[in-house]
């Protein structure tokens, strides 16, 4: 009964990883990356995801609850988990590693950004082009916002992989090397994206 438990935890843990965290990761960066067109057009972008409706709703129960299950149940997986690169080297073991290793830096990191802008804007400060310059004008901000975001990108994208294993959509060799090199791709596109957004503000 605990093992079976344990298994749609695992599940449940995968699928909030892509629905609704991972999809609102690349609407995030979506929206960020009108920064690129200028400061105004980034504020539009911003007050448009601000003004819409059930705002507060939507964030609860599609963003921050879901990111809190699967941001605690993974500490509990990284923590418990057997790492056995020493022995067996492959890619996929290294790539088992690593997810645990970006996972906690992601918490780290959205645990801060949430408290940079999402909180102060409930403070009362506008999140806008500015906002996000005055961060990223401190060096060490703005190597801390790189290694946050190609962080929590890979996290997701190779999160993507173990979904597709873990829900059965992934169940052969030549399924899973086709995977690899797909969630790869989106994992070089999305990081594009983000990097750029970055030093669109910087």
């Amino acid at each position: 009964m605990a093992a079976n438990r344990e298994f749609q935890y695992r599940k449940l843990h995968s699928l909030l990883g892509v629905i609704p965290v991972g999809i609102f990761l690349v609407q995030h960066l979506v929206v960020n990356h009108f920064a690129t067109k200028g400061e105004e057009a980034f504020n539009q972008a911003a007050h448009f995801m601000e003004s819409l409706p059930f705002r507060y709703a939507l964030e609860i129960f599609i963003i921050f609850l879901p990111i809190l299950f699967h941001a605690v149940y993974g500490l509990y997986i990284a923590f418990t988990a057997k790492n056995n690169v020493n022995n067996y080297g492959y890619l996929r073991n290294w790539m088992f590693v690593l997810q645990r290793v970006s996972g906690v830096i992601t918490l780290i990191f959205i645990t801060w950004h949430v408290w940079e802008t999402r909180i102060q804007a409930a403070l009362g400060e506008p999140v806008n082009f500015q906002m996000m310059e005055n961060i990223l004008s401190n060096p060490f901000m703005l190597g801390f916002y790189i290694v946050g975001v190609v962080s929590t990108i890979f996290h997701f994208a190779n999160g993507l992989w173990s979904f597709g294993v873990s829900w059965g959509l992934t169940v052969t060799p030549r399924s899973q090397k086709i995977s690899t090199y797909v969630t790869l791709a989106i994992f070089f596109a999305l990081t594009f994206v983000g990097i750029r957004t970055i030093f669109a503000f910087a």
